[in-house]
Protein backbone atom coordinates (compact mmCIF):
# COMPACT_ATOMS: atom_id res chain seq x y z
CA UNK A 1 0.00 0.00 0.00
CA UNK A 2 2.62 2.07 0.33
CA UNK A 3 4.38 2.12 -2.72
CA UNK A 4 0.72 2.76 -4.08
CA UNK A 5 0.58 5.52 -2.24
CA UNK A 6 3.91 6.89 -3.00
CA UNK A 7 3.48 6.27 -6.91
CA UNK A 8 -0.06 8.24 -6.78
CA UNK A 9 2.23 11.11 -4.83
CA UNK A 10 4.35 11.15 -7.90
CA UNK A 11 2.14 11.28 -10.30
CA UNK A 12 0.14 13.91 -8.44
CA UNK A 13 3.71 16.04 -8.47
CA UNK A 14 4.14 15.32 -12.42
CA UNK A 15 0.60 16.72 -12.83
CA UNK A 16 1.12 20.22 -10.86
CA UNK A 17 3.54 21.38 -14.08
CA UNK A 18 0.50 20.27 -16.20
CA UNK A 19 -1.82 22.72 -18.06
CA UNK A 20 -5.08 22.21 -15.91
CA UNK A 21 -7.09 22.43 -19.10
CA UNK A 22 -5.45 19.33 -19.76
CA UNK A 23 -5.43 17.20 -16.19
CA UNK A 24 -8.31 17.07 -13.64
CA UNK A 25 -5.41 16.85 -10.85
CA UNK A 26 -3.89 19.94 -12.06
CA UNK A 27 -7.25 21.92 -12.37
CA UNK A 28 -8.20 20.77 -8.59
CA UNK A 29 -4.60 22.35 -7.50
CA UNK A 30 -5.05 25.33 -8.95
CA UNK A 31 -8.86 25.57 -7.26
CA UNK A 32 -6.10 25.71 -4.15
CA UNK A 33 -5.90 24.03 -0.75
CA UNK A 34 -9.80 25.39 0.19
CA UNK A 35 -11.34 23.11 -2.72
CA UNK A 36 -9.24 20.27 -2.32
CA UNK A 37 -10.24 20.06 1.42
CA UNK A 38 -13.76 20.60 0.49
CA UNK A 39 -13.14 17.37 -1.88
CA UNK A 40 -11.59 15.16 0.96
CA UNK A 41 -14.42 16.37 3.25
CA UNK A 42 -17.18 15.10 0.76
CA UNK A 43 -14.87 11.71 -0.15
CA UNK A 44 -14.65 11.22 3.23
CA UNK A 45 -18.80 11.34 4.35
CA UNK A 46 -19.34 9.54 1.01
CA UNK A 47 -17.28 6.67 2.46
CA UNK A 48 -19.12 7.00 5.71
CA UNK A 49 -22.46 6.86 3.92
CA UNK A 50 -21.35 3.89 2.02
CA UNK A 51 -19.77 2.25 5.35
CA UNK A 52 -23.15 2.61 6.71
CA UNK A 53 -25.55 1.08 4.08
CA UNK A 54 -22.66 -2.07 3.88
CA UNK A 55 -21.61 -1.41 0.30
CA UNK A 56 -18.48 -2.75 0.08
CA UNK A 57 -17.43 -2.14 -3.15
CA UNK A 58 -18.95 1.65 -2.38
CA UNK A 59 -16.17 1.97 0.51
CA UNK A 60 -13.79 0.69 -1.59
CA UNK A 61 -14.77 3.03 -4.56
CA UNK A 62 -14.80 6.09 -2.47
CA UNK A 63 -11.90 5.16 -0.15
CA UNK A 64 -9.97 5.37 -3.69
CA UNK A 65 -11.49 9.06 -4.40
CA UNK A 66 -10.49 9.84 -0.47
CA UNK A 67 -6.78 8.42 -0.86
CA UNK A 68 -6.74 10.50 -4.27
CA UNK A 69 -8.10 14.16 -2.95
CA UNK A 70 -6.04 13.31 0.13
CA UNK A 71 -2.69 13.10 -1.63
CA UNK A 72 -3.62 15.86 -3.96
CA UNK A 73 -4.32 18.18 -0.33
CA UNK A 74 -0.91 16.54 0.94
CA UNK A 75 0.88 17.88 -2.66
CA UNK A 76 -0.46 20.99 -2.21
CA UNK A 77 1.16 21.81 1.51
CA UNK A 78 4.21 20.60 0.64
CA UNK A 79 3.26 17.29 2.98
CA UNK A 80 5.08 13.83 1.50
CA UNK A 81 3.42 10.56 2.66
CA UNK A 82 6.62 9.93 4.54
CA UNK A 83 5.86 12.70 6.77
CA UNK A 84 2.24 11.45 7.49
CA UNK A 85 4.04 7.60 8.02
CA UNK A 86 6.64 9.07 10.43
CA UNK A 87 3.60 10.26 12.22
CA UNK A 88 1.86 7.03 12.27
CA UNK A 89 4.68 5.77 13.22
CA UNK A 90 5.59 7.87 16.36
CA UNK A 91 2.19 7.03 17.36
CA UNK A 92 2.55 3.43 17.09
CA UNK A 93 6.23 3.79 19.65
CA UNK A 94 4.04 5.91 21.93
CA UNK A 95 0.59 4.26 22.09
CA UNK A 96 0.16 1.17 19.79
CA UNK A 97 -0.41 0.29 16.71
CA UNK A 98 -3.90 1.24 16.50
CA UNK A 99 -4.18 4.17 19.22
CA UNK A 100 -5.08 7.75 18.10
CA UNK A 101 -3.49 10.03 20.20
CA UNK A 102 -5.80 11.08 23.58
CA UNK A 103 -7.01 14.38 22.81
CA UNK A 104 -5.54 17.27 25.83
CA UNK A 105 -8.43 18.94 27.52
CA UNK A 106 -8.07 22.60 27.27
Amino acid sequence: MTDDLIRLYAAILERQQMDPALSKTARLIAAGPKKIAKKVGEEAVEVALDAMNEDRQGVINESADLLYNLSVLWATLKIHPDDVFAEIRRREALYGIAEKLPKTVA
